[in-house]
């Protein structure tokens, strides 16, 4: 196996193992901390059935449902993610953490391209350890302290969306979950920031006009290009990567082609 680093701070690509065959438990190991080390692995060249994917995935813990989409016949934790020639609407176009308005977050999401378009389409990672470490002790301390609301919703800018999630919670789209800002990886030890744009919606015990000064500092640090990388795609490419430490951002700058990807996601634990 052959671990080629991408950048500075995160991301790698692992070259030299077929993910079609069971991995031995030393290359299972090896690939195990590569992980750790890199936040976001991709693989290329990967001819897999729909089992042999799903048993891949299954080796890093329990596969977990999406909530807002049924998985394939027979695989019900393979989500098919289909932007189609026609279609200008896509999937994820926002910086994010996946479903963290969820009490057990998925500690791992993979995707595997059945087909991409001739271009574009790329998918941005970026490193949440990075961003944490390089906050001031002041702001640091600051933000251990606090605990954030995580709304399935997507985020208007509308104080009145607290008490909506707070009374509701029985629709999917009422979903939420309170979580730390900042989240301890329970693995590495290391600290990352724990919100995202799409889905916090404000800081427990504190109005959403009080957090959001806060709160899109933290989204602007995410954006900043020294703390990701770029995926580009290539057909039968996998990926995986961390949802404890990275957020990521579909492009959708592809209209005209048809993307066909493949998603699985493995439930992590309670976010401490």
């Amino acid at each position: 196996m052959e671990i080629i680093p991408q950048s500075s701070v995160i991301g790698a690509e692992i070259r030299g193992l077929d993910l079609s065959a069971s991995l031995g438990d030393d290359s299972f190991a090896q690939l195990s901390q590569a992980f750790l080390d890199y936040q976001v692995l991709w693989f290329r060249d990967q001819h897999l059935t729909a089992q042999q994917y799903n048993d891949f995935a299954a080796r890093f813990g329990r596969l977990k449902d999406y909530l807002f989409a049924a998985g394939m016949d027979g695989f019900p934790y393979i989500t098919e993610i289909i932007k189609t020639e026609t279609e200008t609407e896509g999937f994820g176009n926002f910086w994010h953490s996946d479903s963290a308005y969820t009490e057990r977050p998925p500690k791992i999401t993979m995707l595997y391209a059945r087909e991409v378009p001739p271009r574009g389409g790329d998918t941005l990672f970026a490193d949440m350890y990075a961003i944490y470490d390089d906050l001031s002790a002041g702001l640091k301390s600051t933000l251990e302290s606090l605990r954030a609301i995580n709304s399935a919703s997507v985020v208007p800018r509308d104080e009145a969306i607290y008490q909506q999630v707070k009374s509701r919670n029985s629709a999917k789209s009422d979903q939420f979950a309170i979580h730390p800002v900042i989240r301890r990886h329970e693995e590495s030890g290391r600290r990352a920031v724990y919100v995202n744009g799409i889905h916090t919606l404000n800081f427990e015990g504190m109005t959403r006009a009080e957090s959001l000064p806060l709160l899109e500092y933290l989204y602007h640090q995410v954006s900043r290009p020294e703390y990701s990388i770029r995926l580009r795609w290539q057909a039968n490419t996998l990926a995986m990567w961390d949802n404890r430490c990275t957020q990521h951002y579909a492009l959708n700058d592809y209209h005209g082609y048809r993307r066909v990807m493949h998603r699985i996601i493995v439930e992590g634990p309670v976010p401490r």
